[in-house]
Order: structure tokens, then C-alpha cells, then sequence
């Protein structure tokens, strides 16, 4: 293994300490009043959305860091369905919609692959492949609040290089009142239930009880939330767009409605125990179950790159040992692009799709803390953090006839300014005497004979972290320029392993039989692209029954994609907490230092071939590293209600754990094996894979704010500027590997180096951007505009990336300008909001061929969301809250593109709106 420590690292380091030494001897004047401390960040919860956003302002003005909070409303009462959403509203910060729900979250330009996740301090899993974290596992009614640090300190463990998210569920002796809140919400989606067999209503409901036993000396709170939530969406997608003649053409599209319903139960536990002013132990736990079912149903088209299968002379004609391949005709070309035509000999392959998501998180935590003497104080903090996750990826296939057999039609096509196709068809595929059960195109005829009838993808991951903290504290005396210092160590494991279950299915006999009666359903609409019904039915409970042959995929890509890798992360930090006049201004601040030891490791499998042929043998890697991670976060109040912020620090993040898998492919070429290859040119080896020798993306981080508060602090603005120096990027380049030990079927190697594929570090780059947000009550205009008020920021970021050097690399979640806006009224129990936010394109990642990840340019986007409550204030209804939510007003679509060039449409989603009416009361 390898072991480095950065020498810039220890140059910043010494800057950082040298900094504490010129502030040790400045002495200016008295030392002020010990600030709260930075991660107080929890709030005495009011009901309303102005003593929400009040509250949100003061945490923000009163952090080290510079942060962004959201608070609730109430218990059980943040603004929005999902908390992704709520994040998604503050300056900087873009959320990623996946099937219409807010789920990925992007800090200043940067993905979730480079955000860390927190409840209540503590580092969480993820239930998806990598770090990202996807937000709707966490119940919104379960939280009391969320502080993002756009700037770490040295004691912010788990830090993200873009920022950190944390999330905090309520502290019951700190709210210090007994509450008793249930709510219920009804929900429509407005574009109907699209597939046989779903639902366009659901139901979301919670209750949390919090109380104080024994003269305030324990609390206890208990929450419980469930939802099941439908959503719908028209889908278009094109497999791309070759060159054919005078324009591009689309090569292929697969158009399907998709019907989800999304169940979540969550329960969340707290109890304190605080028997006097020097011991306080909390044990908390968060549980949540989490089962996504989606129903897709559509046609595939292969269209130009559809080609011809069997016999075939020329030219091509259909017969019984030839499918010919499609023909395009009739063109209308706009500035060398295909807008409509006619493609002849199109077979389709109707599409009986369902996907499902069973996870269950389990976080659990510990922490006392001591007050020995008046001068010291020790803290313990105990957790884990668990989750398991089964993936059902379910394709069946249906068409006229067996690969060259069955009916062929004639497609004609008219694009309109989305980039999506109006089709006509000559075929009724709603027809289940035409349309059977059969592998229309012959995919897959190298293991299943005559082609697969469909396939069966079965994934399952486990991720777990343990960690235990261990910190000190000691306050100083005397009018020195620190008010105290705290140090600690952390010390946690993770293990996240991928197992890769796929199988292909088959029809006994490979014959093309009609779909069983038991299992078929009403036709399913295509017609918002002009298709009309297609034949529908329970695929899961046909595949369930049986009625398929499973094959398990024996394939090298399939066996090499299983994986586990382990990281063992040894921290430690020192921290002075700073709080001096500087001249006749207020200075308070942080400086520090944390110490990051990593062992990391991976085990797999390398394999290549397939079917019969695939070998395959196991193996491992991994890398030990040491960072320094120096932080300084300083606020001087250049006059009352007014602060200039600087910080800056050394971040890190680690690299996506598919990354740093040992698995890869790879192959033997015995044609190559003679005295003329090289380990760079013509040599029998080559692969693909991971790189469990990655090391981390380092950036030192530069952030200068100015913020200044008004009307009593109900309102402030800021203006940010920050840069990010990114030293290292993580991409894939061709790079030299050993090959020595893998097998090469009985054949002796003449040299055992190759190219292989993998992720690398290459050099960086930088981000840089602007952040601006105003938040004010418009009382301060006029009397009469009491209860009326607005938010709104906009941030503007560049980025320049360049890993091998020469080439530009565009950073997944990056987009150049986010803006948000709300609106609101608050008086005499009415609440009213109305929200929109926008983000120009940016990189996404979505789900590509075999639910894979696959990075596409996603279109520019406006969400707006409105809602309407009135709270009653007297008599018997007292505490009880009626509301009307709208969300995707606009009902805006979501698009991805390729080339730069928005009219070739690789994904146009459109999901409707979404209405919400509920009841809530608290005691």
C-alpha cells in the first residue's frame, strides 16, 4: 500500500498556527462574553412561517461558520413535502428532481458526491450505490431543523468538500414544553393515474409527542411518520441521434407512462437525561423503511440503428429467415436536423417494466457530557449508523413474432420544439392475439436461444458505519484573545459492499405465447404520443408465478461488478474559539487543526469472457493516506447588526466507493501475445474497473461574506463570494496495470502489463462564485404591509477543470446561475406561500442501460409551489391547522440533451401537478 503526507498541507497548517500566535499577542482590549457555541444551532420552535424564518436568521447570525438553516414551523411542520425541497430554496444550493421528487442535492456548483449528510452530528450511510445521500429517506416531519455549513471547522467531523448537511431531530429539554401534534394529508396527482392497476391518490400522516418527568430532568420525544405518495410521469426517451443523409435522425426512442407509489414509515426516539448542570446524556434513534414501486409500460422502437437480423439479401425483403432493418423515408430536415419522416420494417418491443426499492435505515447514538470543574468539560459520543437496500429491475418483452418472425409497421414521426416525436402506427398494439410474449429483436440469443424474453436485474447493498468521539474542552480565564479550546479524536469504520444479482429470462420451448388471461390488465394509454393502447399486464406477478425460465447472467462485466470496500478513519482535531476586539470592533471566530488518517480497501473480482468462456479470480487493493486539514472561520461586526466574514480551510473529499472498487474486467488477446508488444502499445492484455488506490479531491476553500441584519433581525441581506482551489479531480484515463497472476486460459504471457480504463487523480481547477440573498417583512416599508414579506437569492458560479491538463471537464451538478424566490403572508392565523426556484443546465446523473449511472445535460428548469393555511387561534379549534399545497405548479417538465444542442431529447418527463390538502393540530 501506499502512504504519503502533503507537504502543502503542513504549509497551510503553519499558517494556521501561526495565525493563533499573532492573535495570542494582539491583547487589544477585554475579551467578550463567550459566544454560543457554533453547533447550538437548535431552536425554541414557534409556531409560524416569520418566527420560522426569524429563527432561521438568528442561527445563522449567531454560527462560527457560515451557514445557511431552516427551521420548522412547528413540530412535525417544515415548509415543504420533502426536505430536499426546503434545502433546494437557500442561497447556493440546487436540488436534482429523479421521477419528479426532489432527491440529490448540489452545494455551490458541486454534486452529492462531494456533500456529506449528518443527523444530528453524526455521519449517515446512504442508501444509494455511492456517497450521495438521497434526502426523502428522511421524514420532513420528523426534523426540527437542518444547518448547512458552507465552511467547515476543524471540529466538524465528516465534512464535505462542497458542504455539510446536517440534520437535527428536537432536543425534548431544550424545547422545554410538553407538545402533542398529529397531522394528515390527502393527495392527488393531477395527471392521473396512467397505468392499469396504480393509484393517483395517497395519504401522508405523523404524530410526535415531546414531554419533561422528574423538575425538567429528562425529556422524552417520539415521532412516527408514513407516507404513501403516488407519482406519475409521460416519459419519452431516445437512444440518440446518428447521421443519416442530410441530417441528424433519432436512432431509437422508448416512450413509456410510468405509475409509481412511494411508502415510507419513519419513527424517530430521543431521550435526555440532565440531573444537574454538569451531566447531560441524550440516546436517540431514527428508523426508517422505506419500499418505491414503479410500473413502466411503453414500446421501444429501434429506428435507425434498429438494423436487419437473419438471412437477408439485397435488397431486403421480409421472409422467414429475414427481418429486414428499418427504412427511413419522406424527410423534413430544419437546419440539419430530422423533424419528421417515416421509417418502414419497424419491429417494436412492447415493454412490461416494474421497479422496486425495499430499504430499511437504522441510525442510532449516544452522547454525555461532563462538566468536571468550571474549566473542563468531556464529551462521548456513541453511534451507528445501518442500511440494507434490495433492488428489483424488472424488463419483459412482447412483439408481433420471434426475432425475423411477426408482423412488421410502418412509423411515421413529426418532432415538435421539445425535441419529442408525435408517432402514427399502422399496428394495434393493445391487441393480445397480435401482440405475445416473445423476444421481438433476438437480444440476448447468445444465452437464452432465439433471444431473451426479458431480464431480471437484483441488486442488493449494505452500508454501515461505527464510530465513537472522544473530545475535551477547557475554557480560559483572563482577557486573552481565546475563550476556550476543545480537542478530541474520532474514530470510525465503514463497509459498503454491492452484490450484483442479474438474470436473463426465457420461455420454456422459446415459443411466443399469448399473455396468460390471469395476469392481463386493460390496455395503457400512449396517447400523448399519438400510439394509442399497448398491451398490459402484471409482469412481477407473471415472473413471480414461474411462467419464466431465470438464467443467471454468467457474463465477466456482471460477475466483476460485485464489490465491498472498506474505510477505517482515524481524526483528530484542536480548535480555539476566538472572541477579542479588534480596535473598537467585535472579533469572533475559530481557528484549528484536524488530522484525517485513512485506510482504505477493496476485494472483489476480475473476469472476463462470457457464457461458459468467463474467468474470473479474486482480488483486492487499497491505500493508507494521512491529510492535514487546517480551518479558520472569523466574524468582525464592522458596526451593530453588521458582520464581515472570512474563512478558509482545507477540504477533502473521498471518491465515489464504485470508484474505488478492486473489481474490473478485463481481456487476454492470444493474437497479440508475440514479441512485438509493449504494456502501452499492442499488448495482449487490456480492462476496465476501479482503482481502490484513489485518493481524495483536495481543494483549499477561500469564503469572504457580508451580511447585515435589520428590523430587529426579522431580516438581513448578504452578498458571498467564495473560491474553491481544487488540487486534485478524480477522472477515467487509459493508465499502465500488472496483469501478473490473471488467467489466460493455459497460455503463456510474453509480458503481463496493459492499458486498463480506470478513475484516476488528475490535476484540478478551481469553482468560483457569487451568492447574494435578501430576506425582509415588508412592514418596514409600510404599516400596512404587516404580515407580507419575501426571501430571495441568486448565486452565480464558474468552474474550470482540468484533470489530464488540456481538456475542460464540466462538473456533474454544477449550474452556472440558481435563483430562488418566495413570497409570503402571515397574519391573523392565514399563512400563504408561493415559491419558485429556478437553475440553469447543469451535468446530471440519471439512470442509464442496466440502471446504471450516466451523466446527461439536463435542461434549464422553474418549480414553483404555492400553499394556503389558516391556523385557529381561539375557542374550541384552538391549535388546530388546516392547509392547501400545490407543488410543480407549472407542471414543468424535465429534459435531458445531448451535444449541446437541445433538440436531441434524450429524456422529456412530465410529471403534473401535485395537490395537498391536510389537517394538522397540536396539544
Amino acid at each position: 500500500m501506499n502512504h504519503r503526507t502533503n507537504t502543502r498541507a503542513r504549509l497551510l497548517s503553519g499558517g494556521a498556527i501561526g495565525v493563533l500566535a499573532a492573535l495570542a499577542f494582539v491583547g487589544v482590549a477585554n475579551a467578550q462574553t463567550a459566544p454560543q457555541e457554533a453547533d447550538e444551532v437548535d431552536e425554541i420552535i414557534v409556531t409560524g412561517i416569520r418566527a420560522s424564518i426569524q429563527n432561521s436568521i438568528a442561527a445563522k447570525a449567531r454560527n462560527t461558520s457560515i451557514v445557511e438553516v431552516i427551521t420548522a414551523e412547528d413540530i412535525g411542520k417544515l415548509p415543504d413535502v420533502s426536505i430536499a425541497e426546503s434545502l433546494a430554496r437557500l442561497p447556493g444550493l440546487t436540488v436534482q428532481r429523479l421521477d419528479g421528487r426532489g432527491q440529490l442535492i448540489s452545494i455551490r456548483g458541486l454534486g452529492p458526491d462531494y456533500t456529506t449528510a449528518l443527523l444530528n452530528g453524526r455521519e449517515q450511510v446512504t442508501t444509494g450505490d455511492n456517497r450521495g445521500v438521497e434526502f426523502d429517506q428522511y421524514p420532513s416531519e420528523l426534523l426540527s431543523g437542518v444547518t448547512i455549513y458552507k465552511t467547515p471547522d476543524a471540529q466538524l467531523i465528516g465534512q464535505g468538500l462542497a458542504g455539510t448537511v446536517d440534520l437535527q431531530t428536537i432536543r425534548p429539554l431544550a424545547y422545554g414544553q410538553r407538545a402533542l401534534v398529529g397531522n394528515i394529508r390527502y393527495e392527488l396527482n393531477d395527471i392521473g393515474a396512467l397505468n392499469s392497476g396504480s393509484t393517483d391518490e395517497g395519504v401522508r400522516y405523523s404524530f410526535s409527542y415531546i414531554d419533561q418527568f422528574a423538575d425538567d430532568t429528562i425529556g422524552v420525544a417520539i415521532g412516527y411518520a408514513h407516507i404513501q405518495s403516488p407519482y406519475q410521469s409521460e416519459r419519452f426517451n431516445a437512444w440518440g441521434y446518428p447521421s443519416a443523409g442530410s441530417g441528424q435522425v433519432i436512432g431509437g426512442v422508448k416512450p413509456y407512462v410510468m405509475s409509481s407509489e412511494l411508502e415510507r414509515d419513519g419513527f424517530m426516539g430521543t431521550l435526555e437525561f440532565r440531573p444537574n448542570d454538569r451531566f447531560h446524556s441524550t440516546i436517540d434513534g431514527f428508523y426508517s423503511e422505506f419500499q418505491n414501486t414503479q410500473i413502466l409500460r411503453g414500446i421501444e422502437f429501434p429506428l435507425a440503428w434498429g438494423g436487419s437480423s437473419g438471412a437477408c439479401g439485397t435488397p431486403q425483403v421480409q421472409t422467414p429467415t429475414c427481418r429486414p432493418g428499418p427504412v427511413l423515408s419522406g424527410t423534413t430536415v430544419q437546419n440539419g436536423f430530422v423533424t419528421a419522416g417515416t421509417f418502414s420494417n419497424v419491429k417494436g418491443v412492447l415493454r412490461n417494466d416494474v421497479n422496486t426499492r425495499d430499504s430499511e435505515i437504522l441510525s442510532l447514538g449516544w452522547n454525555t457530557v461532563f462538566d468536571a470543574t468550571d474549566d473542563w468539560s468531556f464529551m462521548a459520543d456513541l453511534s451507528m449508523s445501518r442500511v440494507e437496500r434490495t433492488d428489483v429491475v424488472l424488463e419483459t418483452y412482447a412483439g408481433t413474432g420471434r426475432d425475423v418472425t411477426g408482423a412488421l409497421d410502418t412509423l411515421g414521426f413529426t418532432i415538435n420544439n421539445d425535441g419529442v416525436p408525435t408517432f402514427s402506427s399502422r399496428l394495434n398494439y393493445a391487441d393480445p392475439n397480435l401482440i405475445r410474449l416473445t423476444s421481438p429483436q433476438g437480444w440476448g440469443g447468445d444465452i437464452i436461444p432465439g433471444g431473451q424474453d426479458g431480464y431480471l436485474n437484483n441488486p442488493t447493498v449494505e452500508d454501515e458505519i461505527n464510530a465513537v468521539r472522544l473530545e475535551a474542552r477547557h475554557t480560559f480565564a483572563g482577557d486573552g484573545p481565546f475563550t476556550d479550546v476543545r480537542f478530541g479524536v474520532n474514530i470510525s469504520e465503514r463497509e459498503k459492499s454491492f452484490v450484483n444479482n442479474q438474470f436473463f429470462l426465457g420461455i420454456p420451448g422459446g415459443g411466443s405465447p399469448v399473455v396468460p388471461a390471469a395476469f392481463l390488465l386493460p390496455a395503457t394509454q400512449l396517447t400523448y404520443l399519438g400510439l394509442g393502447g399497448v398491451l398490459s399486464f402484471d409482469a412481477l406477478g407473471l415472473v413471480n408465478s414461474g411462467f419464466y425460465n431465470r438464467v443467471r447472467n454468467p457474463n465477466a462485466d456482471v460477475l466483476s461488478g460485485n464489490w465491498q470496500v472498506t474505510e477505517k478513519v482515524n481524526t483528530g482535531y484542536i480548535q480555539l474559539s476566538i472572541d477579542h476586539m479588534l480596535g473598537s470592533m467585535p472579533l469572533r471566530g475559530n481557528v484549528g487543526l484536524q488530522y484525517v488518517g485513512t485506510d482504505q480497501s477493496s476485494t472483489g473480482f476480475a473476469a472476463s469472457g462470457s457464457g461458459a468462456s468467463t474467468r474470473s479470480i479474486p482480488v483486492s487493493g487499497g491505500l493508507e493516506y494521512d491529510e492535514f486539514l487546517p480551518a479558520t472561520n472569523f466574524i468582525l461586526e464592522v458596526a451593530e447588526d453588521t458582520y464581515l466574514r472570512f474563512a478558509a480551510a482545507r477540504t477533502l473529499a473521498r471518491p465515489r466507493m464504485d470508484d474505488m472498487r478492486a473489481s474490473r474486467n478485463f481481456g487476454f488477446d492470444v493474437s497479440r501475445n508475440n514479441a512485438t508488444a509493449r504494456p502501452d502499445q499492442n499488448s495482449p492484455w487490456s480492462g476496465g474497473g476501479g482503482n481502490p488506490e484513489l485518493r481524495p479531491t483536495l481543494a483549499n476553500v477561500y469564503d469572504l461574506s457580508f451580511e447585515r441584519y435589520f428590523a430587529n433581525r426579522t431580516g438581513y441581506v448578504s452578498l458571498a463570494g467564495f473560491y474553491k482551489e481544487l488540487e486534485t479531480f478524480v477522472f477515467n484515463r487509459n493508465q499502465i496495470f500488472d496483469f501478473t497472476g490473471y488467467p489466460t486460459g493455459g497460455v503463456t504471457p510474453v509480458i503481463n502489463q496493459g492499458v486498463v480504463s480506470a478513475p484516476d487523480n488528475g490535476k484540478g481547477g478551481y469553482i468560483s462564485g457569487v451568492e447574494f440573498a435578501l430576506s425582509t417583512p415588508f412592514e418596514i416599508f409600510h404599516p400596512a404591509l404587516e404580515g407580507f414579506g419575501a426571501q430571495f437569492s441568486v448565486s452565480q458560479t464558474s468552474s474550470e477543470i482540468t484533470p489530464d491538463g488540456v481538456n475542460t471537464t464540466a462538473l456533474p451538478g454544477l449550474s452556472e446561475t440558481v435563483a430562488n424566490l418566495t413570497v409570503y403572508y402571515e397574519n391573523n392565523g392565514w399563512q400563504l406561500r408561493a415559491s419558485n426556484r429556478y437553475r440553469s443546465d447543469f451535468l446530471g446523473e440519471v439512470a442509464g442501460f442496466g440502471n446504471g449511472r450516466t451523466l446527461r445535460s439536463v435542461a434549464a428548469e422553474n418549480i414553483i409551489d404555492a400553499q394556503i393555511g389558516y391556523e385557529f387561534q381561539s375557542g374550541i379549534l384552538e391549535g388546530a391547522n388546516v392547509l392547501f399545497q400545490v407543488n410543480n405548479l407549472t407542471d414543468e417538465p424535465f429534459k435531458t440533451f445531448q451535444n449541446g444542442d437541445e433538440r436531441q431529447t434524450i429524456d422529456f418527463q412530465q410529471y403534473g401537478r401535485t395537490y395537498l390538502v391536510g389537517v394538522s393540530y397540536r396539544y
